[in-house]
């Protein structure tokens, strides 16, 4: 085991060119159920797909995520490992949202079981957070468990019971120590996408907030440790003037600055954030290549799931097309 990138570098190269090509997601927007579960039988995911129906198809991705990204902190060690170990955790923080989304929405926990990504929280305990009663038995469970999330989590739900507030609370304890973190670790490139993701965040909310009936001061869900996007922005699109985005116009977030509602802008988002992680490949020195690896597998497996709803309950291809490709 080594405490470097060089090892960890070439085999995540091996495992990027094991991505399903963009050609395998045009073909199956136009397959019914059964031809879909034939095609991804011939596919990397086969091994995992032991039947026919949609439970099947998530626990497939599931278990093929555990083994080809959960594993990624065990082939280096020392600082390399704290590193890789720092992109999970934003794997776990994505999959804490969902479950407080899915609990939310009042969504059975297998469901939401079935939308969670790779991380570090053991599947037995994402599964006994699903099935709790309430966000503060979540964070019970979870600082139990000893996880580094715990505390953020449990500061988050005592603070507020309001699902945004916990979901903001939650997020700005994350970021503002994995940014410090990174910066610890000598990670440039590490540092330079989370304050891309803050700013992506803030953007994303911002716009929320004009749709929501929300009781208290917007500046209170305002992340700081971006670089483009300051207070001042995320209020105007607080008070839903969304054409203020095209203050972004000289910004790397140009591509979303003509964005006018919270779906476009969202999905405009996620691309930008996958380009900003694919150039994490010349990173050499660095956790840039993992980076662009979590990012892009995350985005296949939600693609796959998606894909499976469509074919499943017989949606036109039109009806998710949006969401599956960027442009």
């Amino acid at each position: 085991m080594t405490d470097d990138f060089a090892y960890l570098n070439a085999r995540l190269r091996v495992r990027l060119s094991r991505l399903l090509p963009e050609g395998f997601f045009r073909e199956a927007l136009e397959l019914s159920f059964p031809d879909l579960v034939k095609l991804l039988k011939e596919s990397i995911y086969g091994p995992d797909l032991t039947g026919d129906a949609l439970p099947d198809l998530d626990r497939a991705v599931m278990v093929h995520l555990d083994r080809t990204v959960g594993d990624l902190p065990h082939l280096v060690s020392g600082q390399a490992r704290e590193a890789v170990s720092l992109l999970l955790l934003k794997s776990d923080l994505a999959n804490l949202k969902t479950i407080l989304r899915g609990k939310q929405a009042d969504r059975a926990p297998g469901e939401i079981r079935s939308h969670l990504g790779a991380g570090t929280i053991p599947r037995a305990l994402y599964g006994l957070m699903a099935e709790a009663a309430d966000p503060a038995s979540m964070a019970q469970l979870l600082s139990l468990s000893g996880h580094p999330l715990g505390s953020a989590l449990r500061a988050a739900v005592s603070g507020s019971q309001e699902p945004l507030k916990i979901e903001i609370s939650l997020d700005r304890g994350f970021y503002e120590a994995m940014l410090c973190r990174a910066q610890e670790l000598n990670q440039p490139y590490l540092a330079d996408f989370i304050r891309f993701e803050i700013d992506a965040l803030n953007l994303a909310t911002g716009l929320k907030l004009s749709n929501l009936d929300f009781q208290g001061e917007p500046q209170q869900l305002f992340i700081p440790g971006g670089r483009d996007v300051g207070l001042n922005l995320f209020l105007l699109l607080a008070q839903g003037e969304a054409a203020a985005l095209a203050e972004l116009a000289n910004t790397s977030l140009a591509p979303v600055a003509e964005a006018r509602d919270l779906s476009t802008l969202e999905r405009g988002l996620r691309c930008l954030l996958l380009a900003k992680a694919r150039a994490g490949a010349q990173d050499v020195l660095g956790a840039g290549l993992a980076n662009d690896y979590i990012q892009r597998k995350e985005w296949e497996a939600g693609r796959i799931r998606l894909l499976g709803r469509r074919s499943r309950f017989g949606l036109p291809p039109g009806a998710v097309e949006p969401e599956l490709f960027c442009p």
